[in-house]
């Protein structure tokens, strides 16, 4: 039975109304994002920027060898430089900058902001079983309590990691160079605020 023009027309105004509801949601998302990081009290889960074609790294990689992992592409470094370049823009306030040992994260957070401070408890989930995942999930929390302890809430913590600590962390998968902008509860539990896309930069 073929639709009525009407029939139609309504349709593709429903699925008008659709599209532009979740466009206005994400950007309103997105808005939230930004206030949350110019008041400057955020945790941020950076996931690393743009890598070289591959999962994982190679065997017999070595952390601190960059050699042997799996690295930026040149599209990731310019990403994580427009990240960098978004924060000055917005006068963005950080306090530290934590990321993982492996070479792409390190160097998605040295381009961006100008230093990283190597966090074991950031380091890959990738091959590593349940308890090793829920162990580096609450160190990450303990951390975050202790910082909250010490009065260190002035300047969003910077958090630069990979997509399985991510989700293990917040429950979220993000792209590469995506930022999660959170805030903690007093279990240092995050809770999303909004996301921020690689090209929202």
């Amino acid at each position: 039975m073929r639709r009525s023009p009407p029939c139609r027309a309504l349709l593709m105004s429903l699925v008008t109304w659709l599209v532009t509801g979740l466009m206005a949601g994400t950007a309103n998302a997105d808005e939230a994002a930004w206030r949350a990081l110019e008041r400057g009290r955020a945790i941020v889960l950076l996931r690393h920027a743009v890598t070289e074609a591959g999962i994982g790294d190679p065997p017999g990689f070595t952390i601190g060898k960059c050699e042997t992992q799996r690295n930026l592409s040149e599209q990731g470094r310019r990403d994580a430089l427009r990240i960098g370049e978004a924060f000055k823009v917005r006068k963005i306030p950080i306090s530290d900058v934590l990321s993982s040992r492996w070479c792409r994260c390190v160097d998605t957070a040295t381009l961006a902001f100008g230093r990283a401070t190597p966090a074991p408890m950031l380091d890959s989930m990738f091959n590593e079983e349940s308890k090793a995942r829920v162990r580096k999930v609450n160190l990450v929390r303990d951390a975050i309590m202790q910082r909250q302890r010490a009065g260190k809430t002035s300047g969003n913590l910077i958090l630069v990691t990979h997509q399985q600590n991510i989700l293990a962390i917040a429950d979220v998968s993000p792209a590469s160079g995506e930022m999660i902008v959170t805030e903690a509860d007093g279990k240092g539990t995050l809770h999303v605020i909004g996301r921020i896309g690689p090209d929202e930069y």
